[in-house]
């Protein structure tokens, strides 16, 4: 049967997919429509997260979107020539852009989608759409039950921290919860600045009310009745429809006062970040709401008891936060009986890199990093073997093919010496030279420190001119063992004595990469694993 008109389009208004082209796209699909006397209506969604095949297109049809990919504005013509607006065209069937139903696209099928179930499928800014796909069910559940009962649903679901330190979401709502304060806030870190992640910007960009509803949830848990999504500065388009989507929530009476007819108030406000990556670890981020240098505080007190302002705040991750209103929804237990272990849920993993299908996919922890990579990233985009990975952003371990097996839980990662962080693979094949990564990780920590301890301000900036020096003297035994020696005190030093994971983790991806990659820093076998096994035991303990 053929569908009536006008026709859905879809096409994806995510950053990503506009830097492939997607306005060009969906404005030649418009154009081309106007010129064949062709009423449609194009639909700016969010992205499925293929980004290696954006733009994709898709056309609504009584059996479910189908989808087209990769759509250039040369391809849309072709198209409509071989009338893809229509659910039985042969033409259509047969062309070379064709992927079939989106649905049933292996890479999408093959996920357990939770946090991420309506991106990519909604208009991101349309209230009614959220609403029809299952949208504020939460926040209307939250409503119904006292603070302590939504915190418990959130410690039973098994929730933790999806921002890197993993620390069990339900256990900081409680601690808030029973401050007594007249004043709380809820603070969202959307301060996203780990190489290869963007799950928080796809959720902010792509489904924006999922985090205002998160967010509210939190508020009326722990008594708070004002919140901040601190934004990374480089997300003009996340902030805009962040903004859009506040807007549209008040307007509805999803946020401000007596919200839903209730006694609960919950004010939302969206502040830039202060372009600085040390302002992504919650007490710098704390200062710099406050108008003050992103510098780290010390600790006690604890930013749950004494946090913005000096009163008690939750300050969680996007995706945590975003995360919420689908146990509020489904119930703990939905949710727990996803993932191994203790940890509970699912993921969003961000495949980046050397890698041949790049983007996002949801999956409950247990996965391993060789299925992502090869199931889903399809090998490297070069062809060549992929040596080494690196989990977690700048300050997470580098990971040998050895370990490619190690399920994506976080107990399990520390085992290794390793840690998932935010859920980000960043992918190298054979040619990559990591005594440069290793390099590169203490160079990272320099810029970026916010210099108020010396560990940090003083080892990274040391750390470079010590990792010269060994690639410099490969051939000087001596004095090549002198300077290996030299990083594993430096390491030592950051690790136990820096204030913040900044300086703390550096020694990761620099150990990490001297571990499993010795050859690149003249080290042989023998000595590399004395050295390997002497400083495992040391983090360990």
């Amino acid at each position: 049967m053929i569908k009536s008109y006008p026709i859905k389009i879809f096409v994806p208004r995510d950053s990503s997919a506009l830097s492939l082209g997607a306005d060009r796209t969906a404005k030649a699909i418009q154009a081309e429509a106007d010129k064949r006397g062709i009423t449609i209506e194009l639909i700016r969604n969010g992205s499925r997260g293929l980004f290696w095949l954006e733009p994709l297109v898709e056309v609504a049809t009584d059996e479910g979107r189908v989808a087209y990919a990769p759509v250039q504005p040369k391809d849309v013509a072709s198209l409509f020539d071989a009338d893809f607006l229509k659910p039985d065209s042969k033409t259509a069937a047969a062309h070379k852009l064709n992927l079939g139903l989106t649905e049933e696209l292996t890479w999408l099928k093959q996920q357990q989608r939770l946090t991420f179930a309506r991106v990519g499928v909604t208009d991101p800014v349309s209230l009614d759409d959220y609403l029809a796909h299952d949208g504020y069910k939460g926040l209307q559940n939250a409503l119904r039950m006292t603070g302590a009962e939504i915190v418990k649903s959130v410690t039973d679901s098994g929730l933790r921290g999806r921002g890197g330190a993993a620390f069990p979401t339900g256990i900081k709502w409680n601690t808030v919860l029973g401050c007594q304060s007249e004043q709380k806030y809820i603070v969202c870190n959307a301060d996203e600045g780990d190489s290869g992640t963007y799950s928080d910007r796809m959720i902010m960009e792509d489904d924006p009310f999922v985090l205002i509803e998160g967010m509210t949830i939190a508020g009326i848990a722990v008594g708070a009745n004002m919140g901040y999504i601190y934004l990374r500065s480089e997300y003009p388009y996340a902030l805009k429809t962040l903004n859009e989507a506040i807007l549209k929530a008040e307007q509805a009476g999803y946020l401000g006062d007596k919200i839903c007819d209730s006694n609960h108030t919950f004010k939302l406000e969206v502040r830039r970040a202060a372009g600085a990556y040390i302002c992504g670890e919650e007490t710098s981020l704390l200062e710099s709401l406050e108008g003050r240098r992103g510098q780290v505080r010390f600790k006690p007190p604890l930013p749950a008891i004494e946090g913005l302002f000096g009163k008690p705040t939750v300050v969680n991750n996007v995706i945590s936060l975003a995360t919420i209103p689908i146990i509020l929804d489904k119930g703990a237990q939905f949710y727990a009986d996803y993932g191994m272990g203790r940890s509970r849920g699912t993921l969003p993993i961000q495949l980046a890199g050397n890698i041949k299908q790049t983007g996002l996919v949801e999956l409950a922890f247990g996965a391993t990093l060789r299925e992502l990579l090869y199931d889903f990233g399809g090998g490297s985009a070069t062809g060549r073997a992929i040596r080494a990975v690196q989990v977690g952003g700048p300050l997470g371990a580098y990971l040998p093919e050895s370990q490619f097996d190690t399920p994506l839980d976080y107990e399990e990662f520390s085992k290794i010496w390793a840690v998932l962080g935010h859920g980000g693979i960043v992918a190298f094949d054979d040619t990559v030279d990591m005594s440069k990564m290793a390099r590169y990780a203490f160079e990272f920590c320099a810029i970026e420190s916010c210099g108020k301890c010396t560990p940090c301000r003083i080892g990274s900036t040391r750390g470079v001119e010590v990792i010269d020096r060994i690639i410099a003297n490969k051939s000087n035994a001596k004095e090549h063992a002198k300077q290996v020696q030299l990083v594993r005190d430096l390491s030592d030093t950051m690790f136990d004595g820096s204030l913040c994971a900044l300086g703390g983790m550096t020694p990761y991806p620099v150990l990490s990469a001297m571990n499993h990659f010795g050859e690149d820093f003249g080290l042989e076998a023998k000595g590399l694993e004395t050295f390997k096994s002497a400083q495992i035991k040391q983090v360990a303990a």
